[in-house]
């Protein structure tokens, strides 16, 4: 036995126990948990637990007698006996004001002790906080003081803890009294957790300092104050969301019931059992009985540690219950809450010196891929800019990967645009820009709108000065976004239409086949994929890798003009130069496209190139011409010394810049300035034809004389039945094919056909458009075309093979194919289905020789409006040629392949109009996958880039997919927009935007100098080289001859070759396909069936000679591509026609001197109604000249004869209208 120290008593077992049970003859372990202080051995633990104990018993025991007097005496009221009226007054009066008295003082006593303990107040917030931090610092103590004997004997004076430990308690007293107060109810208070654990907790401390004693006791209570942890975080706003609030809560109860089990354990354990005389006791620590407890909860229970303790057990029968549910029900929801939370929901860390952009909306795989790979590309430099994306939904494993492909620029967060906090966690307002992805596949397209449009409003109500960028699908949904008073388009926000654009694209290709691709090319950034074979692929994809960049010009270029500049960038810095931003005298900023030369070049010029890489670009910075004047290798022209370094304005520096002051240049800087009036004077004196337009009191074009225009229709006037349509000859026009019913979301047809009405083209230049679908639909497209001219309707289906005959399909310029119905579909090759089924369906037919054009050309017959004679008796037919005086000489403009066997031997093609696959045609799609589908004869890859397929080279095919391009591009250099919208929309201006927010409609205006200027601007085209003044560079000649030639001569700049796909080979092909060559260089070998794409001048005086135009323009699928050309000298055969003193013509002598004419009619009329004409004599032997050559405008004029009326309607010089069987011959000659 060891010596028993000082204050120690040991416990010896006398002889008489010993002998009375032999089993207990064990060795003895000695206690040395308890030190009772007294030589007694006596314990006090029952004095700490009595005080406890009579302090919650009595304060009940009190509450309750209060509340059983208080009730009592309120029986004892309403029952006692009838007292006088006056003095039953008067009692209860001196009752009320003591009442009243009393409850007032205690009224105001509980509410103060309410606020100083209210976590609504910046004063009970912080006794709050504190009182938690003080429990959670009592239970510290606890755990240290865990490691001595329960029970002991510390002097106070001596022992800080228990220093510490009473001045928290004391804090606990006075907060308890004031919790006291506050509260309503005084026996529920009292019977609460809180309460609980001060009776237990505070009593014992005050008794220790009494007694000399320390008892551990149950201050393992203090651990249940956790419970109360999420309520704290709530108080300071951390915690704001329902799991996290939740998750706290699970984690605070856990936790708070496992420490006061194991604090319950370690007491019964270290002291033992009181009928055993606590000599069944176990020295364990604390965080034994908390791995205990743990072992038990999750039924484990290895066996390790175990209670040996009768208290022990039983808790742990009782507990094992408990534990067992609450760690089966909490775990799990623990567990889960975590494993929910959001992976990506922290903040973003800006690094010095990098700035970022934020991008979000549509987050897929397929539009962040996009997206990626063209803001990302190579071509662009070194891009300095991270991008962050916010998207409320996780990413899937395939965006993850992409994630993680681009870590280094690239971070992902999960959170809303619309919620605040999430917009501070991406850091908007020092992003650079915000980005903003639309679903271009939804079902909905106005409700897509919409929200991208709120996106915009959250964004600017956090940050109004964050540059946004924004994808709009539905073009009439721009004009919400002016409602925005932060939205300002002078500081680079900017809104993408895509249905603007993608219509706008399938247009220009209406006129120029094949451009759609082109410009599609320039502004998406493709590397360079080199094939040596001598394929039509590696041409194309030498295109390809062109791309459209802006840089500041060098000063040596300051005074020369326009063509000038381009000439010498193209030759000299292998650059393509297509415009400029021009500051007029008033300082005011437009883009000009191929201006001509009265504009001569400014300090800072800014020029929009064509070219492979953002590094070429800087040579036109760069170029001095005395340091680089005699240098050949371009690469060699850098930054030279020799002069002082160009002042380049800051706010632009390189095409990489993405800010400037003016970032869409005048048309949006001031608005109410038309984008041509900064022309010089010339531009400004108007033509004859203008003149007498300007006279005329009719109005012709909208109110910003961009557009041509008519007084609106009703749709029934336009409408054509099956038999009328069938009845009218029509040729050069536009077929647009729309699948749509009256639940398919509008498609915004306005945009197709405002580039095809733009200004810049004659009145009779403009191709009639026909739209063959649903009638439903084309009503609620109705209102946005009514006053655009020569539209017309054919109610039916694109799959109708009757419909596409009666509208002439054979012969148009252009069959566009469209759908509205975008539903969603599972199969993503379904979504187009209707327009794939319609492209195949027209090319797998049939026709005849197109109403005996052919048969009758052959024997002499050249139809009405088109004239035979050429110079030189040219076998080209539909090629009438007129003088120009802007030009000056003879230029084949949108041709047609002539069909002589001569010229067809000389170009190595045959044009077969009996077969649909000959048809020019342009289709739309939603999958790019689909594209396969379109041309059954190429050996395109499913899995081949949209690009790389040949119906997108050839130009038959276009996706909107292609547009995401335009996002990186924008937010780079926003005046590439500015290029792309002036080039695909016909010359749409914020002023017109703005008139359309307003009426949904064009306004007519009266002409005057200023809106028939807007009229002088650049249109593309296609140059033909098998005839006219270039005819012998297509005989083998250099590309840069070409472009040098044309751009002198003309003023008209070449950028890219339209090549049939088989010209590569010697032997002769009956393929009529063509492909996109963009941006030749200089030595590039042209063939005579080349077709070039140039920008060509406004020519004022054409319409002057109109009546000797002609526009029976053919596809170029059928002959090539569809141009018109124009001639020195008019053609005899029109000149009797043409006299102004001239009114009669004897209709005898036209019959005699024009016999193939009506045979040519009457073979029409064969054709067109199976039967055969009695007679030619139908016509009345004199008709006035304009009843013969036809009218500029729809004028109805009567020709009689003795038997039957004709109603002859002029609108041209192309075909018949009607014919009906009774002899009466509807002829309509249409422009």
């Amino acid at each position: 036995m060891l010596p028993a120290k000082d204050g120690d008593v040991r416990h010896q077992p006398s002889q008489n126990s010993m002998m009375a049970n032999p089993r207990k003859m064990d060795p003895i372990i000695p206690y040395f948990a308890d030190v009772p202080c007294d030589k007694n051995g006596q314990r006090m633990w029952w004095a700490f637990l009595a005080s406890s104990m009579v302090t919650f018993f009595g304060g009940l025991f009190i509450i309750l007698l209060w509340r059983t007097v208080r009730y009592l005496w309120t029986v004892c009221c309403h029952c006692s006996t009838k007292k006088k009226d006056v003095q039953r007054v008067s009692s209860v009066e001196k009752k009320d004001i003591t009442v009243v008295s009393e409850v007032g003082w205690m009224t105001s006593v509980k509410d103060w002790a309410g606020v100083m303990i209210s976590a609504q107040t910046l004063t009970g917030r912080v006794l709050v906080v504190l009182v938690f931090i003080l429990s959670i610092g009592a239970l510290v103590i606890y755990f240290i003081d865990s490691s001595s004997p329960i029970e002991s004997c510390p002097h106070f004076d001596k022992e800080f803890t228990l220093q510490i430990d009473m001045a928290f308690n004391i804090f606990f007293l006075l907060y308890f009294g004031l919790r006291f107060i506050a509260a309503n109810d005084k026996l529920w208070f009292w019977l609460e957790v809180n309460s609980v654990v001060d009776f237990f907790t505070v009593p014992p401390v005050f008794v220790s300092v009494y007694l000399n004693r320390s008892w551990l006791g149950l201050r393992f209570l203090r651990a249940l104050r956790l419970i109360q942890f999420s309520e704290i975080l709530q108080f300071l706003n951390i915690l704001k969301t329902s799991n996290s609030i939740k998750l706290v809560n699970l984690c605070s109860i856990f936790i708070s019931t496992w420490l006061t089990a194991a604090g319950f354990i370690h007491l019964v354990e270290n002291s033992g059992d009181p009928w055993e005389n606590f000599q069944n006791f176990q020295q364990m620590s604390y965080w034994e009985c908390v791995y205990l407890l743990m072992v038990t909860m999750s039924t484990v229970g290895y066996g390790d540690v175990y209670a040996k303790t009768t208290l022990g057990r039983l808790f742990m029968v009782f507990f094992i219950l408990g534990g067992l549910a609450m760690f089966a029900s909490y775990v799990p929801e623990i567990i889960e809450l975590i494993g929910n939370r959001k992976k990506y929901g922290g903040s973003y860390s800006a690094v010095n010196g990098r700035k970022h952009i934020v991008v979000c909306g549509h987050i897929t795989l397929e539009s962040v891929s996009n997206f990626l790979k063209d803001f990302l590309h190579k071509d662009r430099d070194d891009v300095n800019v991270e991008i962050v994306f916010l998207h409320n939904i996780s990413p899937n494993l395939e965006l993850e990967a992409l994630f993680k492909r681009h870590f280094t620029q690239v971070e992902f967060y999960q959170g809303s645009v619309l919620n605040p906090h999430d917009l501070a966690r991406v850091k908007i307002e020092s992003a650079d820009a915000c980005l903003i992805l639309a679903n271009k596949y939804c079902a909905d397209p106005d409700a897509e709108d919409a929200s991208n449009i709120m996106r915009v409003i959250s964004i600017k109500n956090y940050h109004p000065k964050i540059r946004i960028i924004t994808q709009m699908l539905q073009y009439h949904n721009k004009a919400h976004l002016l409602n925005i008073p932060s939205w300002n388009w002078k500081e680079g926000d900017d809104a993408i239409c895509l249905a603007e654009l993608k219509l706008g694209f399938i247009a220009q290709s209406c006129l120029a086949q094949g451009l759609s691709t082109m410009l599609a090319n320039l502004f998406s950034m493709r590397s360079y994929i080199k094939i040596e074979e001598d394929t039509w692929q590696k041409y194309y994809l030498e295109g390809v890798a062109n791309e459209m960049y802006t840089e500041y010009l060098s000063s040596a270029f300051v005074g020369l003009s326009f063509p000038m500049v381009c000439e010498l960038c193209y030759v000299k810095l292998k650059l393509l130069l297509i415009a400029i931003e021009y500051k007029s005298d008033q300082r005011e900023s437009s883009t000009l496209i191929n201006p001509g030369n009265h504009v001569k070049m400014q300090e800072g010029t800014l020029g929009f190139f064509i070219a492979s890489d953002a590094k070429e670009v800087k040579r036109a910075l760069y170029y001095c011409k005395a340091c680089h004047d005699d240098i050949s290798d371009p690469k060699r022209i850098k930054k030279c010394g020799c002069k002082r370094p160009m002042d380049v304005p800051a706010v632009q520096q390189s095409a990489l810049s993405p800010k400037k002051k003016q970032r869409n240049g005048g048309m949006r800087t001031s608005p109410n300035c038309s984008p041509k009036t900064i022309r010089h004077e010339p531009v400004l004196i108007p033509s004859h034809d203008q003149m007498e337009t300007m006279d005329d009191s009719v109005k012709r074009y909208d109110s910003t004389g961009m557009f041509h225009w008519c007084p609106s229709r009703d749709i029934e006037k336009v409408t054509l039945t099956r038999s009328e349509a069938a009845m009218t000859v029509l040729s050069g026009h536009v077929v647009v094919c729309i699948f749509g019913d009256v639940k398919s979301a509008v498609v915004g047809l306005r945009n197709l056909v405002m580039p095809l009405r733009a200004s810049n083209f004659h009145y009779h230049e403009l191709k009639h458009i026909v739209f063959v679908g649903s009638l439903e639909y084309l009503k609620r497209e109705w209102e946005t075309l009514h006053n655009f001219p020569k539209v017309s309707i054919l109610p039916g289906t694109p799959l109708s093979r009757a419909d596409l005959r009666a509208v002439n399909i054979n012969l148009c310029d252009m069959c566009v194919i469209l759908s509205a119905n975008q539903t969603n579909i599972d199969d993503a090759s379904l979504q187009d289905k209707e327009c794939i089924l319609a492209s195949l369906n027209i090319k797998s037919m049939q026709f005849d020789d197109s109403i005996g054009l052919l048969q009758a050309n052959s024997q002499g017959f050249t139809p009405p409006g088109m004239d035979r004679s050429s110079p030189e008796n040219s076998p080209v037919h539909g090629l009438e040629r007129q003088t120009s005086i802007s030009t000056g000489a003879n230029i084949p403009i949108i041709t047609e392949l002539a069909k002589s066997d001569r010229l067809l031997n000389a170009v190595c093609v045959r044009q077969d109009k009996s077969c649909g696959t000959n048809i020019p045609m342009i289709t739309e799609l939603v999958n790019d996958a689909n594209v396969q589908f379109l041309d059954q004869d190429d050996d395109d890859d499913p899995d081949t880039e949209l690009y790389l397929t040949q119906p997108f080279a050839c130009g038959t095919a276009f996706a909107v997919s292609v547009l995401d391009s335009l996002m990186s591009a924008t937010y780079f250099n926003d005046n590439i927009l500015t290029l792309i919208r002036t080039l695909v929309t016909g010359g749409a201006t914020p002023e017109l935007e703005g008139l359309l927010a307003e009426e949904n409609a064009l306004r007519g205006g009266y002409s005057d100098t200023h809106t028939l200027a807007n009229r002088d601007r650049c249109r593309v085209a296609q140059l033909a080289l098998y005839d006219g003044p270039f005819a012998q560079l297509g005989e083998g000649g250099c590309y840069g001859d070409l472009f040098c030639k044309a751009l002198k001569t003309y003023n008209m700049l070449c950028f890219g070759i339209y090549r049939l796909r088989d010209a590569h080979l010697s032997a002769p092909s009956q393929c009529t396909k063509r492909y996109v060559i963009t941006n030749p260089p200089y030595e590039f070998e042209l063939v005579p069936t080349d077709l070039i794409f140039c920008l060509m001048q406004f020519d004022h005086n054409a319409a002057q000679c109109r009546s000797t135009l002609s526009h029976s323009s053919h596809s170029s699928s059928k002959k090539s591509s569809s141009v018109h050309s124009i001639s020195t000298k008019h053609t005899k055969s029109r000149e009797p026609r043409d006299k102004p003193n001239r009114k009669y013509i004897n209709t005898q002598n036209w019959r005699n001197k024009g016999s193939t004419h009506c045979l040519g009619i009457l073979e029409m009329y064969r054709m067109k109604t199976g039967k055969k004409p009695d007679s030619l004599s139908f016509f009345s032997p004199k008709c006035t000249v304009d009843e013969l050559k036809g009218h500029r405008y729809e004028n109805t004029h009567t020709l009689t004869h003795t038997h039957t009326h004709t109603h002859m309607h002029m609108h041209g010089t192309h075909g018949i209208d009607a014919f009906s069987p009774k002899r009466v011959a509807c002829l309509r000659f249409c422009f």
